[in-house]
């Protein structure tokens, strides 16, 4: 971040200082929302949720050396020679700093939403930029109402671009979001199950990730998938031009899965209207082809060459827990995919896993969560298409699992063992490994299921 004063604040989250202090030249050098990651010159902005109030932190923050906070309580017992600014709620006045924020650099701004593989495109986008300019991406789960506007405050002069994941439950978020960020261009990687729960239809969640459309730029342009039919029924409907990417022949952007190793990369022909070659991805999936034909979009429109772009694709890296490949002794890998969970995802991995060379195909699936009454039929599709796809061995985690257990049972998965806790299945994971073998892990946040791929890594690490 690069400072701005006291002044500046007020004007930006159009706030009201409270008490005698006066210096409005006073520095403001971060922003902080958690009291223990504090240091000089910080400004620290107490966050209120269903079971905190990080007001009860603001002496704490400032004694530790923050420079004042906002608030929104009165505060009569303020510390000297500390500022406190008043404001209506302290989450809406951190993304209103942010917005206010952002416009003081002319840097172009993509914004990146969609039921599955949002990550993935982010991370993809931000290797290929980053071959010709300083990219700001979204770092881990930052893609809320809390996490996009310190994104965004983490700009300085050098930053030439900026890649932001907007993530959302219910309707309203990604609308919040994009209007922080004004997009010049927008991402939707595709419609599927996930919040289905509170949603309550994929026609509904359609309409949620839409809610990015108003907000990009008159200039600009949107990036979707053109293999998925509810985003082709976009085509002529929206305000800025639109980019198709997927295998289908009506798509602007076209790649097919010509080859891989089924242990570290896949080829696929890249055709754009600028290149028409032959990449290697480095991940596992034919569903990467996505957020290839994703980044190779954007950053033609942003001027890069084909060997740019290229070079891009090969210099990606997932994020932690997103389909990373551990490799042990005694020809032994783990596809650590941990990080969360919906039915299209999971089948996704299923499919990788189904493709990878281990001579024993394991898979070890946790709940999928926020699916409501929809989640015993998806939680039995997955543990189905396990047996369509010739997984050996299934560890099904949790209570929603067991429908998964049931669906692979009647699918003639040969290998099925259901637990209903994790500590349970931490017992049971010496029976799922042999040499050769290959595991999967994947569930939702919620199931922790880092927990069991840490006890693999112990289990696998002497063979």
């Amino acid at each position: 971040m690069e400072a701005i004063t006291l002044a500046q604040l007020l004007e930006a989250v159009k706030g009201r200082l409270l008490g005698g202090f006066d210096r409005l030249d006073t520095p403001i050098l971060q922003v902080e929302t958690d009291s223990r990651s504090i240091h000089s010159g910080t400004l620290f902005i107490p966050l209120v949720g269903d079971r905190f109030d990080g007001h009860a932190y603001i002496n704490a923050a400032l004694e530790g050396g923050a420079a004042g906070c906002l608030t929104a309580r009165e505060q009569e017992d303020r510390l000297p020679g500390k500022f406190y600014v008043k404001v209506e709620n302290t989450e809406r006045a951190l993304g209103d700093l942010a917005a206010w924020y952002k416009d003081r650099f002319s840097i172009p701004c993509i914004g990146v939403t969609g039921s599955v593989g949002k990550t993935t495109a982010k991370d993809m986008l931000a290797a290929v930029l980053g071959v010709k300019y300083k990219v700001l991406k979204t770092e881990g789960n930052r893609n809320n109402n809390i996490g996009l506007p310190l994104t965004l405050l983490e700009l300085d002069s050098s930053c030439q671009v900026a890649v932001l994941e907007m993530g959302m439950d219910k309707f309203g978020e990604i609308d919040y979001l994009a209007g922080i960020v004004r997009p010049d261009m927008g991402v939707i990687t595709n419609i599927g199950d996930a919040h289905i729960e509170r949603l309550g239809s994929r026609e509904n969640i359609f309409r949620a990730k839409c809610e990015l459309l108003p907000h990009i730029k008159e200039n600009g342009a949107v990036v979707l998938n053109g293999d998925d039919p509810m985003l082709v029924s976009l085509k002529e409907r929206v305000s800025v031009a639109a980019v198709f990417c997927g295998q289908g022949e009506g798509c602007d952007y076209r790649a097919q899965v010509t080859g891989g190793d089924g242990v570290s990369h896949i080829h696929c022909r890249l055709t754009t209207p600028g290149m028409d070659r032959e990449v290697k991805i480095p991940a596992l999936g034919d569903h990467m082809i996505y957020p290839a034909l994703i980044a190779a979009a954007v950053g033609e429109r942003f001027g890069l060459t084909p060997d740019q772009i290229e070079e891009g694709i090969s210099r990606f890296v997932p994020t932690r827990m997103r389909m990373n490949v551990l490799r042990r002794g005694s020809g032994i890998t783990i596809l650590d995919d941990t990080y969360n969970a919906n039915p299209q995802s999971m089948r996704a991995a299923i499919r990788v896993l189904a493709d990878s060379r281990g001579s024993f195909k394991t898979a070890v699936l946790g709940d999928m969560l926020e699916l409501g009454p929809f989640a015993p039929a998806l939680h039995t599709g997955v543990g189905e298409y396990l047996g369509t796809v010739g997984v050996d061995c299934l560890l099904a985690v949790g209570d929603l699992a067991r429908h998964i257990a049931q669906g692979a049972r009647d699918a003639g998965v040969r290998q099925v063992i259901h637990c209903p806790t994790r500590e349970d299945a931490i017992n049971v994971l010496p029976q799922m490994i042999r040499p050769d073998c290959t595991v999967l892990l994947k569930a939702s946040r919620g199931m922790k299921m880092e927990a069991l791929t840490a006890r693999l890594l112990e289990l696998t690490a002497e063979i």
